[in-house]
Formats: C-alpha cells, structure tokens, sequence
C-alpha cells in the first residue's frame, strides 16, 4: 500500500474514531490486520467467554487459531464442522450470554454509525443486546461515506459476496446483482443500524487500514 493511501486510512479512521466516542461507542486504528490481531487477543482477559461470530475478516487474520491458544479462554463456536445445524444454533443462543462478542462490520459510516445485515439474526442481536463487550474488526474498505451509501454497500455488495460465499440458491449468485428476492436462502433478512449506545465502551470498533473482509 502506497503511503498516501495509508495516510488517508490514519486520517480517516481517527475522524471516524471521534464520532465513535460521541455516539458512546470506542473505537482504535491498527495499520496491518497483523497488528489489529495482537491488540484485538490483548483485550481477552483470562478466563473470558467469547462467542465467535461469521467473519472472513477475523478469520482470514488468523483470529481463533490464536484465540484458541489464550488460557483459559473458552470460545462458543457455532461454525464446528462436526455440529448439527440444531447444534449450531444452540450455540448461537448460548453465545448471547458471553462475556466478549468478536465479528466484522458491512459498514462504517464517517459519522460512526454501524450498518450490519444479517440472514439469520444471532450477530445483529448480540451487537445490540447480550455480551459485556462486543469488538467489530473491519478494514477501512467497509467505511461508506454516509447511511445511504453504506446501506447500498451492503446490499449491492457485501450481501451478494457472502450469499455466493455460503452457496445459497439466490438470484444474485447467479448474476451478481441483488433483486430484492424472497428466496429460502437469502441472506439479507435483518437489518441493524447503531446510531449510538447507551452503555459506554461496550462496542469497540477496531479499524485496519487493510482491504478485509467483505
């Protein structure tokens, strides 16, 4: 990345950082995903339950494998190959009473709000209500200049993405284009937009100036 676009990744991720705070929300900068990594392991305190949620961000930064290494922590993961789809949604109940919650974010508005769009719920659910503290890694490709733009990012793109990711029958694995459609395997049922907290700190946002995730 040239140094110019790592300067505007600096300087934006701190505007954004700012109104994070007003909203009641914290928010941090990690130039690589491998720095975010260790300040993201270096919030888990010993002992803590941590409920893993769908990420490629997380994931592709190698995030549970050292999760997995941390004393004493348990983490409560719904994506075991060996659980039964009942399983895994036993999980993702469970994961409502954890101590820490780690996902991504569709997208980040430059004023600090947080778009998120879901196809069964548990995620949107525990960014607003459950877990002591919820930690949302994203890379600076997921900042959208404002909600009307974060709102298409998502629907346009990320939702898309992740539709093929997941293999569903959707229109929009075939073409690419999203066509608003009901399909039994659509991925964009449930909408969240965070606007603020009122519980201070409990959302923290760790910001990457990489291109991660969807």
């Amino acid at each position: 990345m040239d140094k110019n676009q790592m300067e505007w990744n600096e300087k934006t991720a701190q505007h954004i950082i700012e109104n994070l705070e007003r909203r009641r929300m914290e928010g941090s900068y990690a130039s690589t995903a491998a720095e975010a990594l260790e300040q993201v392991l270096a919030m888990i305190p010993h002992g803590a339950t941590v409920y893993r949620c769908g990420s490629i961000t997380t994931t592709s930064m190698g995030l549970w494998k050292r999760m997995a290494a941390l004393p004493e922590v348990k983490i409560i993961d719904p994506f075991k190959p060996a659980l039964t789809p009942r399983e895994s949604l036993a999980m993702r109940h469970k994961g409502l009473g954890a101590d820490i919650m780690i996902a991504s974010c569709n997208a980040i508005t430059l004023d600090g709000r947080l778009v998120n769009l879901d196809g069964v719920g548990n995620r949107v659910a525990a960014m607003m209500f459950g877990p002591e503290k919820v930690i949302l890694v994203a890379g600076m490709n997921k900042v959208a200049p404002d909600l009307d733009a974060a709102i298409a990012r998502v629907k346009n793109y990320a939702a898309p993405i992740n539709a093929i990711r997941l293999g569903q029958e959707t229109p929009c694995t075939v073409n690419g284009i999203c066509s608003d459609c009901q399909s039994p395997g659509r991925v964009c049922n449930m909408w969240s937009i965070i606007e603020g907290h009122r519980t201070r700190g409990r959302i923290h946002v760790k910001l990457v100036g990489e291109a991660l995730g969807y």
